[in-house]
């Protein structure tokens, strides 16, 4: 770092991304992408929107607004659109959070939470998930801080019942509860009906995972429109054109594709149920997963051992550095063919250890 770094940006520990090999030919299990391409209606909008680039995106996202806002059954000025949810999560916690406003969430979950509320110097609280790593309902309700709740939670794909969603949300009307819903489409399930009812709830979305366009950059909230209001102030103070031309014709495209997207979700959701029960048959534990990536151990291998052993036979996945998720990885669910082979590297590797002993 430079002599001329902030006394307070010195200690930021900064969110680690996802190893994108460049040249390499690794099956990419470690980043939780779609296996699929979007439809080509999605492409050709984002081929179409291109030949306008001399021009500047619409700050307002009008077009894409107006179809979120009619997928979800809610007005436009429930929406606000961000440059992938991370960025939409990033102007909540600016938004809500200060010195005298803390966050709360759990201790294994999305490991961004932490990193914002230290870049905004916003205190926070880690509130241990139990044993097995689930999130206990109990320890949010009437807490008094901001809460942010992944659904399915990363990296352990568990979910909390919509009705627990609502009573932390109504235990605690004097903070804000933000649902980040990044994998909810693997589930089926949502809390956006929620947000109106509550005036404290805000619902954030992406379309990296189950819209398969990672790569595009695009995420939106959905929540009361005061709360909305308050994120829209937050994302003009920082970039009102955060979105480009050809992302908000792809995500305006994507909503009218749903035929296309249900279809490869449930291939997806089969593959995952497929590696999960076929994990478990060789002696690893896993959590019960509802996104589009299983979080596994193995009793006697080391999340090392077999990360390195998936590299040399052609696989990328990924551990989390958190102490109580030591030595279990987080395996992307790609495509069924994708997963079998996985599945025969691992009996590979278990099959070469056993050998060896």
């Amino acid at each position: 770092m430079s002599r001329f770094l902030s006394a307070e940006r010195r200690a930021l520990t900064p969110y680690t991304p996802g190893e994108q090999p460049r040249g390499a030919k690794l099956i990419k299990l470690n980043t939780n992408e779609a296996p699929f391409p979007p439809p080509q209606s999605v492409v050709d909008a984002a081929a179409n929107a291109a030949q306008r680039l001399n021009l500047y995106s619409d700050p307002e996202g009008t077009a894409l607004r107006a179809a979120l806002a009619a997928y979800h059954g809610v007005s436009p000025e429930n929406i606000s659109l961000g440059n992938g949810s991370d960025e939409t999560l990033a102007f909540a916690f600016a938004a809500f959070g200060g010195a005298e406003s803390a966050f709360a969430f759990p201790d294994v979950t999305y490991g961004f939470y932490p990193v914002f509320a230290s870049l905004y110097n916003i205190p926070y609280t880690e509130i241990q998930t139990d044993l097995s790593l689930k999130i206990r309902t109990e320890d949010y309700i009437e807490l008094g801080k901001n809460i942010v709740l992944a659904n399915p939670n990363a990296p352990t794909g568990e979910t909390l019942p919509i009705d627990d969603l609502a009573r932390v949300a109504e235990s605690n009307p004097e903070n804000v509860v933000i649902i980040d819903e990044a994998y909810a489409d693997f589930w089926g399930e949502t809390a956006i009906p929620l947000t109106a009812k509550y005036e404290n709830l805000l619902v954030t979305r992406t379309y990296s995972k189950s819209r398969f366009l990672a790569g595009a950059r695009l995420g939106y909230a959905v929540g009361p429109a005061e709360l909305i209001h308050d994120l829209e102030t937050v994302r003009y103070c920082f970039n009102p054109y955060n979105l480009n031309s050809m992302t908000l014709a792809a995500g305006a495209a994507a909503l009218g594709e749903d035929a296309y997207y249900k279809a490869r979700w449930s291939e997806i959701t089969a593959a995952r149920d497929y590696t999960q029960n076929a994990l478990r048959g060789l002696g690893f534990e896993t959590t019960d997963s509802k996104a589009n990536f299983v979080f596994a151990r193995h009793a006697d291998v080391s999340g090392a051992e077999l990360l390195a052993g998936l590299r040399k036979r052609g696989f990328l996945a990924r551990a989390l550095g958190r102490e109580r998720a030591r030595d279990r990885l987080r395996i992307t669910v790609g495509a069924a063919e994708q997963m079998r082979a996985f599945i025969g590297a691992v009996e590979d590797i278990l099959r070469a250890r056993k050998e060896l002993s």
